[in-house]
């Protein structure tokens, strides 16, 4: 399969289309190539190329913008949840200085995980032990942490899994699209390589014709 140049998927995709429209659509541009074998049937098959690779590409630009919205998402409710955490932990350690067992028990006695997986796992421990003692939630309250704070935070940790996995799922689905996407355009070089060192032999003694196709003539 022919290599393509340097030129962005969207290039490629207008000047493809220019191409094949002007040679199925210019009278002596049509009549000059279906004498070189690019009659209306071929010129079809090569415009339905092009629609595929056009959809493909529409396709994957849908993808990405779903992906980064999503990923926009992600790190927006990650990042309240970070703050919130952070200052609730930082509180916590204070009130149970001298309470190793409380300590361990809302998962805060030593440094915080980086890993995200781990870092989930220690908030929802943080915040589901508070919410479910009392006591706990008593002496966090000298410093200000409410019971409502703590279940406001609790869920929005809940929103940070379902952020995350919906975030992954786009981006899934945007690798993919852009697989297809990229074999789309690959046959769309293919087609098109040949359609015009085909066209370049057909209008030799024509040359401009070559501009309606979409390529630029030197003078």
């Amino acid at each position: 399969m022919a290599k393509r140049p340097n030129h962005s998927d969207a290039q490629v995709i207008e000047q493809s289309r220019v191409a094949i429209d002007n040679a199925q659509n210019q009278p002596l541009i049509a009549s000059t190539m279906a004498e070189f074998g690019y009659n209306a049937e071929e010129l079809k098959k090569g415009k339905q190329i092009w629609l595929n690779a056009s959809n493909a590409y529409k396709l994957n630009l849908t993808e990405d913008d779903e992906t980064n919205q999503a990923y926009e998402n992600y790190i927006s409710v990650k990042s309240d949840v970070e703050d919130s955490y952070k200052l609730h932990r930082k509180k916590a350690k204070v009130v149970f200085r001298n309470d190793p067992v409380t300590l361990e028990k809302l998962g805060i006695k030593g440094s915080e995980p980086k890993a995200h997986v781990k870092w989930v796992v220690i908030v929802k421990k943080f915040y589901t032990t508070a919410i479910a003692d009392t006591e706990i939630q008593t002496k966090l309250a000298r410093l200000k942490i409410t019971p409502e704070e703590l279940t406001a935070v609790s869920t929005s940790v809940s929103k940070l899994e379902t952020a995350r996995s919906e975030y992954l799922r786009e981006k899934g689905e945007s690798q993919d699209a852009t697989k297809v996407k990229d074999k789309a355009i690959a046959s769309l070089d293919d087609w098109m390589s040949e359609f015009y060192a085909v066209a370049k032999i057909a209008m030799e003694d024509n040359i401009q014709l070559l501009e309606s196709l979409g390529k630029t003539i030197k003078s």
